[in-house]
Parts: structure tokens; C-alpha cells; sequence
């Protein structure tokens, strides 16, 4: 058996039972060494693979060869395992016809963490869309990046800004910038769920870039979203 269990933030208050609950059954733990660090206490006892960062593929390889040998076997990500993390590399690995049952567990994404710290920023429309051109083109970021301020979704930005690339996310506001006005409002969640958490609310033109790093989602609202009681709201449309 072949588990794919999303972990949330990253506190155990916000993983779900589900996921503790297989946790604690499997006889193998895979995942990478920082994730690991989370759920120290449910690995006790337990074998545990584990690489850095960028040896995805690898980690997630030796997990289907273990799992081949019949042991019951974990694979963690952090938030979701089906958002930007290891569902989808473990499916794309899989030999066809294989008898592997697979589950995938899932998780509280970072942007629905952080957007119940922010109040209701996603209550209307809203898309995701990562940062990083690791794996998809910049040019591909770019234009999904005009179509979803064109659209006016409220867009959630993950891997927003790294030391490798620290223009990218001045390049996604200047171009969201281009369908949306820069008093429209932002929320900046960082290291939702652990002990340096930190919500900040600003507006395009006064997002202030040296706070965000890649433990940060950025969610820029809508042309309806404002600030209420401190709160970020999107109104869903209801009659008032």
C-alpha cells in the first residue's frame, strides 16, 4: 500500500485525523528532510527515507520499489499532495497495470491556510498559479499570469520569490497590474501554521517584495475585495 499524505502547514493542529491516522500505520516513511522534521513524532519506530531538496523524483521512485516489497508505505508533502507536491509524480511513475493500491490523503493547501487567517480572501473566483520556472517556462507564467488578471480571479501566487529569482514576483505585478488597480488588495501569508507565522495585509502598490520568500503565498484579491475589521473579504455576491 502506497499512501500520499498531504500535511498541511505544518502544525499538528491543522493535519487532518486522517492523515495522522496514516501516518502512524505505515512501516515507511519517505520525504524530504525538512518535511520530515514535522512529523518527527510519528516516526518513531519507523523506517524513513529522505533526500533534499530537488530529488523528487528519486524519493518518490524508492517509495513505489518499497512499496513493491509489500510494506505499507507514506509519502508526506507539505499542504496538499495533490497541489504542486507528490500525488501527481507518484501517478506519472507508476508502471501501467501496476497492483499498487494508491491513496492520497489531502491536506490544507498554503493558501486556504493562510486565507483563514486573512479572513474570506477566496470566497468568490480564484486560481493558483506558482512562480517558479523550474519545471513550466516563464513565458507559460506570464500567460496564464494576463489571463487570470484579466479574468479578475483573485490569484494565489506560490513560490513567489526565492534568491534565484527575486524579479519574478515585480514581474507578476507589473503585469496583473496592467487589469487590476494597484490599490487593489493583498494579502501576504507567511509560514502559515509554524511558529513564525505572519499575516500582512497591503495593496499592490505598497507591497512591500523583501518580506516575501518561499515559505510565503501571496493572494491578490479581486476588484471587490477590501479590508473589513481588519479583515480581507472578496463578497461572495450576496444581496445585503
Amino acid at each position: 500500500m502506497l499512501y500520499i499524505i498531504g500535511l498541511g502547514p505544518g502544525k499538528k493542529d491543522l493535519m487532518s485525523l486522517e492523515a495522522i491516522e496514516t501516518l502512524e500505520k505505515c512501516d515507511v516513511i519517505v520525504g524530504y528532510s525538512t518535511y520530515m522534521r514535522l512529523v518527527r513524532e510519528f516516526t518513531k519506530g519507523k523506517e524513513i527515507v529522505t533526500n533534499g531538496m530537488r530529488g523528487e523524483v528519486e524519493r518518490c521512485q524508492q517509495a513505489i520499489d518499497i512499496a513493491k516489497t509489500g510494506k505499507t508505505v507514506g509519502v508526506i508533502s507539505s499542504g496538499d499532495a495533490g497541489v504542486y507536491a507528490m500525488a501527481g509524480l507518484i501517478l506519472e511513475l507508476m508502471e501501467d497495470g501496476s497492483d499498487i493500491d494508491i491513496k492520497v490523503i489531502p491536506g490544507i493547501t498554503a493558501s486556504i491556510g493562510a486565507a483563514a487567517m486573512m479572513g474570506a480572501p477566496l470566497m468568490n473566483d480564484f486560481c493558483h498559479i506558482s512562480l517558479s520556472d523550474l519545471m513550466t517556462p516563464w513565458e507559460v507564467i506570464e500567460r496564464r499570469l494576463h489571463a487570470a488578471a484579466q479574468g479578475d480571479f483573485v490569484i494565489c501566487l506560490y513560490n513567489p520569490r526565492s534568491k534565484g529569482r527575486p524579479e519574478h514576483l515585480r514581474t507578476a505585478l507589473d503585469i496583473v497590474s496592467q487589469y487590476k488597480s494597484v490599490e487593489t488588495i493583498v494579502g501576504i501569508g507567511k509560514d502559515i501554521g509554524r511558529k513564525d507565522e505572519e499575516i500582512i495585509l497591503t495593496t499592490i502598490k505598497d507591497l512591500d517584495e523583501t518580506l516575501v520568500d518561499m515559505t510565503t503565498v501571496v493572494i491578490i484579491g479581486n476588484k471587490e475585495t477590501y479590508i473589513k475589521n481588519g479583515y480581507m473579504l472578496t463578497p461572495r455576491g450576496y444581496s445585503l
